[in-house]
């Protein structure tokens, strides 16, 4: 027996360092041929530069990013190692039965399931989301390329500054609280993203920079989806399964959320000063130069075609807008909001660039804006997969029961809200959706903490601060991987500028935690 063990154990081994040397080579030769077909563009008489659309994506930052989800994707395959297998039985809803945890033995996944991931992750269970997802993308990136090459942008960018004049901090202020009162109330944060290369262009108009409008757009929403007040998929959700309403302990989360707000904008006045004395130390200074090389957002003579083309746009953006609104009013439909948005934008993004231009150029452009996205799709297949890999070896229950085991030995409240948030944590590294997570803990977790004297409104609200601050900074997050695409700014960039922040936003997590825990809450 111990012989056929250290046999299996070798035959493993020898099957991931084949698997690392297969991935290592599938690398080079993709490295290799995109340094051919650049070479090729070179060699013809077309520049990187005139190549580039609106939204593309650096072969640096992409490279990057490929590093950091292939070191994830074989840490997520290594710990099947380790952990033991094990399972929860699940109800219709795929809620989790207490009580029904089946413990296994330890079985490593095989290499070549993990090295497939990204490719099989596109025909598992979350293959509708991950497409669209990823269809969403190109379509964006497609119109955006439209709306730039037509002049759109540009013509829509003066006219809206043309009216700011300089009240440049209060558009900063009203931006963001706009953005952040989004994610608060309605659950919005995916489909923000869609107005995040035209902020972050206006923000280029106001003198400021990429990073900015990063942070007032993508940021702001998905911190207010955290600060949640009555958002339908975090409190909206917990609060029917606790058996409580939206508005009860929703004071506390008003609290957070100006808070929250507070620290947003101290966080964008500082680096707007830091840029404004010396605009070489923004991140994004060179990227920035390059995009306003392709703008003309100087002040000029409004022409005819200009006065044609924002009213263009400005029914685009305003269809775009009543969208938004009617999705987020109506619950029903909020489930397709991702492809809703996708037939939106792509049919009124057609139909604004066919009445500004001719329709060879203009589906020329929308092709070429999408192909510029076509690298993001892999990443978003790459970063979806980590969830996929620990699915397939039956280890996220073993980790979920050992967490629940140890919260009925403590008695401390804020040691056990701690524990939750850790739990919530270490899940939202593998399983974005805050709608998927409540499926899987809450049906377990709160009658245990109710039994430990922790009420639902605390339960709640340790899992809406656990769910949403770290999807600015977690690689496993597609929609942070798609807004930096969009904007050409590599996640090393996007670290560094916000490492400081997120440790600032933990910290005070952590408080609010111990001092909702002190008095009751």
């Amino acid at each position: 027996m111990t012989n056929l063990i250290g046999n299996a154990a070798i035959g493993a081994v020898w099957e991931w360092i084949l698997g690392l040397l297969l991935a290592a080579e599938l690398v080079v030769i993709g490295l290799l041929v995109s340094k051919r077909l650049m070479a090729k563009k070179v060699k013809s008489g077309d520049t990187p530069s005139q190549e580039k659309s609106f939204s593309s994506i650096s072969a640096r930052s992409f490279i990057t990013v490929v590093a950091l989800l292939s070191v994830i994707i074989l840490l997520s395959g290594v710990l099947s190692y380790f952990i033991p297998q094990g399972s929860f039985s699940r109800d219709d809803d795929g809620a989790i039965i207490p009580g029904s945890y089946v413990g296994g033995e330890v079985r490593g996944i095989a290499f070549w399931r993990v090295i497939t991931a990204p490719v099989r992750v596109f025909f598992a269970e979350d293959a509708l989301t991950i497409v669209m997802i990823s269809i969403f993308l190109l379509v964006m990136s497609g119109v955006f390329n439209v709306m730039e090459k037509t002049g759109g942008v540009s013509v829509f960018i003066r006219k809206i500054v043309g009216k700011c004049g300089k009240r440049k901090m209060l558009v900063i202020c009203v931006s963001t609280l706009v953005f952040m009162a989004f994610g608060s109330f309605f659950g919005m944060f995916e489909e923000l993203v869609t107005l995040l290369p035209i902020m972050v262009v206006f923000m280029l108009s106001l003198g400021y920079d990429t990073m900015v409008g990063l942070g007032v757009c993508m940021m702001a929403a998905c911190f207010g989806f955290s600060a949640a007040i009555t958002n339908p998929f975090s409190v909206g959700l917990a609060s029917g399964f606790a058996g409580i309403g939206v508005a009860d302990g929703a004071w506390l989360r008003v609290v957070l959320f100006v808070c929250v707000y507070a620290i947003v904008i101290g966080f964008l006045f500082l680096h707007i000063r830091r840029i404004t004395k010396d605009p070489t130390k923004s991140l994004s200074y060179d990227v920035d130069r390059e995009k306003l090389e392709h703008l003309e957002l100087s002040v000029t003579e409004e022409t005819p075609r200009d006065k044609r083309l924002f009213r263009i746009y400005a029914v685009f953006f305003g269809v775009q807008m009543v969208i938004l609104v009617v999705i987020a009013a109506v619950r029903a439909i909020s489930g397709y909001a991702i492809p809703i948005l996708a037939v939106g934008f792509l049919a009124g993004g057609v139909i604004s660039g066919l009445l500004a231009d001719k329709p060879k150029k203009v589906f020329a452009w929308l092709g070429k804006g999408m192909l510029s996205m076509l690298p993001a799709v892999l990443l978003i297949g790459m970063a979806s997969s980590v969830k996929l890999i620990l699915t397939e070896s039956n280890i996220l229950d073993t980790v979920m029961n050992f967490v629940i085991g140890r919260l009925s030995g403590i008695h401390s409240k804020f040691a056990i809200v701690l524990l939750l948030y850790a739990l919530i944590l270490f899940l939202q590294i593998f399983i974005g959706s805050a709608s998927a997570k409540i499926f899987l803990l809450l049906p377990i977790l709160l009658p245990i903490s109710q039994a430990l004297g922790i009420s639902p409104t605390l339960v709640i609200l340790t899992y809406c601060i656990a769910d949403g601050f770290t999807d600015m900074i977690l690689p496993t997050n597609p929609v942070l991987l798609i807004g930096l695409s969009m904007v050409n700014v590599s996640y090393g960039k996007w670290v560094r500028w916000t490492w400081w922040l997120q440790l600032l936003m933990l910290v005070f997590t952590v408080a609010v935690l111990l001092l909702a825990s002190a008095i009751g809450y």
